[in-house]
């Protein structure tokens, strides 16, 4: 059982923080399709750091892993300016420009991975080889008899997920910016008529949006990769688009989706392993969180109540 809590939660945190930054883009107005190709290209800039950093001080210097989530969330916010000036500034289509960004990620991300390993190593690969985190046990919590597994073998990263979570709902929730966020997506006339800067909050909440998710991309690269390669680009960020969904743009139900994910892949994994069944059945238990996507969608999307003006670009001179 500590198998599928340890497991389950590493894989839950990192789509946890992109469903994060979904919620923030979405809650402002700005449909975000992006996130995968935000969190790819900000586990690029993560992994491109730490390699450069490994090589200078070795495996020793484990600083190097935060220095690289640092990188990864101002690559995934510098990317995601591209979003929100398509959407925000040009009012272009915002599910068109997602697509865009996703398949434009994965080639220039390929491309430059090639290039750096060529100049690095003389081997245009499309791998940067960034190893895996270090894990620890929290002290008496690990102890805990059956919920001890979920404080066994923890990553670093899932504490700094843990903080930022709550501080994310704190600023959603409870602050000034947080409540004209939510306004903007559901009536920025309002916003802009109370003096409020719509186009301002939507362009910084697409930014947010880009920095948690490259944060979320460096973390997957760290723990279930340990590498930077076109595996990064798994359906992970529709995967945390889904739990956003399923949360109906809330962040505690949002976090719930995420660790039911997270717990029903780990669990269906070490379920074909305890019955000794073939790698096979193996690859498609790894698949279940995408098969209950499905599902969810079908049965549970109908009641959502997305923000009333998302996918609306805003034209102050239109009231």
């Amino acid at each position: 059982m500590d198998t599928v809590f340890i497991d389950g939660i590493s894989f839950a945190f990192p789509l946890l923080i992109m469903a994060i930054g979904a919620i923030y883009s979405e809650k402002s107005g700005v449909v975000n399709l992006a996130i995968e190709g935000l969190q790819g290209f900000g586990a690029f800039v993560g992994s491109v750091v730490a390699v450069l950093l490994l090589m200078k001080y070795g495996n020793s210097a484990t600083w190097i892993i935060y220095v690289a989530m640092a990188a990864a969330m101002v690559g995934g916010m510098l990317y995601s300016i591209l979003h929100a000036v398509l959407c925000v500034k040009f009012h272009s289509s915002q599910v068109v420009s997602g697509v865009v960004i996703n398949i434009f990620s994965v080639a220039l991300t390929g491309f430059l991975t090639s290039v750096f390993n060529e100049i690095m190593t003389g081997q245009a690969s499309n791998k940067l080889m960034i190893g895996v985190s270090p894990r620890f046990d929290v002290p008496g919590l690990s102890k805990i008899p059956f919920f001890g597994g979920i404080f066994k073998q923890m990553y670093p990263f899932e504490i700094i997920i843990f903080v930022i979570a709550i501080l994310a709902w704190y600023v959603l929730y409870k602050t000034k910016y947080g409540m004209r966020l939510r306004a903007c997506g559901d009536n920025p006339s309002a916003v802009h008529a109370a003096g409020g800067n719509v186009t301002r909050v939507r362009f910084t909440a697409v930014m947010i949006s880009g920095a948690l998710s490259g944060l979320g991309g460096i973390c997957i690269a760290y723990s279930i990769s340990a590498q930077f390669s076109p595996n990064i680009y798994m359906g992970y960020g529709f995967l945390a688009i889904a739990a956003m969904i399923f949360g109906n743009w809330h962040i505690v139900p949002t976090t719930i989706a995420c660790l039911f994910f997270g717990f029903t892949r780990s669990g269906g994994y070490k379920l074909v392993l305890g019955m000794g069944l073939s790698s096979n059945v193996s690859e498609l238990a790894m698949m279940v969180p995408y098969i209950l996507t499905l599902l969810i969608l079908v049965f549970f999307s109908k009641n959502n109540k997305a923000p009333a003006a998302i996918g609306l670009p805003f034209d102050k001179a239109r009231r």
